[in-house]
């Protein structure tokens, strides 16, 4: 049986405004930018400057007479004639305050630099139609990662072209002849072929590093240098100069030319960090300090409405909508202020709790740091300050670092000391950096280093760090 009942509960929902400064919070600052001009695009009401001295001139009619339709807003509520300048501007200025345009540079894209190199070859009406959809198929890298039957299927169902792997084929030989070396390869070994068939073969280096990819390539990425000096009969210098023909090949052709299509998108800091005779001195980038404003215009709609004596129905829906592009420029406006006040307070957090380093530069005077540290002492919640620590930067006296560089976990020594993982982590790259390449140090022995130095961490947490830092295993990082 279906019954209707009446409950109350108490729930606690964002507003919109609240959720406005969330999306902003984190949001780097080049990304704020193209946000700000997309709000001033959809909204009329926000321009950019600065805010105009307000017309004192100007009076408005007696709120006796106000008609049932204007009393659901009050219209001096709207218009800034006693609005503080703060609320609509920034005076928040840094040293990079003349910079005004971030420049990127412009070229032909990877996919242009094929289509050209394949206007230049003499193909038949079909032949041209595989090998556009083949270059539209090559990745970023330079490579063609599907397999013949598969494109054979899409040139019959999206362009009507019946052909057959063989013909695929035929035309994917055509692409590998393109500069750069090795685009159209279907994977790294094909990919080093093609690049060293293109190097003088009569040079016995080439050749053996052509024999080692053609029949020992797997021996190779795995370092099994034994077993090729074996089969090739050849000592360890004549292998080492074969190896160098090969480590000069580029895996990734695709980024070899400056006009990849890769996207790159500029690094602007967030912040920057100076040090001044020992004292720290913090400012925000004046990006994150854009002067924006209420347009007058729209303003003027709504004294032009509180003078006017009639008002038709036409006129109110009008005003209601200046009345929601205000409330929206207003709410933006407060948002970006309060995105700059978070930003800083929290900032400002991680300089102090973190001021040896930033002092010195030296990676083992990072504290052991997580976002609860810094979000009990700006009183702010965690995930606050995860979106400001989320792809923000800081320039400093030692370069431009993400925030995220300075939240480390923590271990202790057997001294009982609390130590940042980053400083175990600068120990094994500096042991590693410094071992003999022949006889690389194994996790096992990288553990017993570090026992030595009086960090007590198990051989499985020292393979962690290691990957975290990029490092292969000691077997492929061994060198003749």
């Amino acid at each position: 049986m279906i019954k209707q009942t009446l409950n109350q509960k108490l729930l606690q929902k964002l507003s919109p405004q609240q959720i406005q400064l969330m999306k902003l919070l984190q949001i780097p600052t080049i990304e704020l930018e193209q946000r700000i001009k997309q709000e001033i695009e959809e909204n009329p009401a926000l321009e950019e400057g600065k805010e105009e001295a307000p017309d004192s001139d100007l009076e408005y009619e007696d709120k006796s007479e106000v008609s049932e339709a204007e009393q659901e807003f009050d219209i001096s509520d709207y218009l800034d004639d006693d609005m503080p300048s703060y609320k609509s501007q920034s005076n928040n200025y840094s040293a990079d305050d003349e910079e005004k345009a971030v420049p990127f540079s412009q070229g032909k894209t990877f996919h242009e630099l094929l289509d050209e190199q394949l206007g230049l070859r003499r193909l038949s009406e079909t032949e041209m139609a595989i090998a556009k959809m083949l270059i539209g198929n090559i990745d970023e890298n330079g490579y063609l990662r599907r397999e013949s039957d598969a494109l054979v299927d899409d040139l019959a169902f999206s362009q009507n072209i019946h052909v057959n792997e063989e013909d695929i084929e035929r035309i994917i030989e055509v692409i590998q002849e393109f500069e750069p070396a090795g685009v159209g390869a279907r994977d790294l070994r094909e990919c080093l072929l093609l690049q060293i068939e293109r190097k003088d073969t009569g040079d016995i280096s080439v050749y053996t590093a052509k024999k080692i990819l053609e029949d020992f390539f797997e021996e190779f990425t795995k370092k099994h240098y034994s077993k090729i000096q074996k089969k090739f009969e050849i000592d360890d210098e004549d292998l080492k100069d074969a190896i160098e023909e090969i480590i000069k090949l580029n895996p990734k052709p695709g980024n070899s030319m400056k006009e990849s299509s890769r996207d790159f998108q500029a690094i602007i800091p967030d912040f920057i960090l100076n040090e001044n005779e020992g004292e720290l001195e913090l400012s925000l980038n004046s990006r994150n300090a854009p002067e924006l404003k209420v347009s007058r215009g729209y303003e003027q709609m709504l004294r032009a409405y509180a003078e006017s004596k009639s008002k038709n129905k036409a006129e109110k829906d009008a005003i209601l909508f200046v009345k929601q592009k205000i409330d929206s420029a207003k709410w933006f406006i407060d948002a970006i202020k309060q995105r700059q006040q978070t930003l800083l307070f929290t900032m400002n957090a991680i300089m102090e709790y973190q001021k040896d380093y930033f002092l010195t530069g030296d990676e083992t005077k990072l504290k052991p740091m997580i976002l609860k540290d810094i979000a009990e002492i700006v009183g702010l919640d965690i995930s606050t300050i995860s979106r400001v620590a989320n792809s923000k930067y800081v320039q400093t006296n030692y370069g431009i670092m993400p925030l995220k560089y300075f939240f480390s976990e923590s271990l202790s020594t057997d001294s009982g000391e609390e130590v940042s993982t980053r400083e175990v982590k600068k120990i094994l790259q500096e042991a590693i950096d410094g071992e003999h390449k022949k006889k690389p140090l194994t996790d096992e022995k990288l553990a017993a280093l570090l026992k030595e130095k009086g960090y007590n961490i198990a051989r499985r947490t020292v393979a962690k760090y290691r990957e975290q830092l990029g490092i292969p295993v000691a077997r492929l990082r061994k060198e003749i």
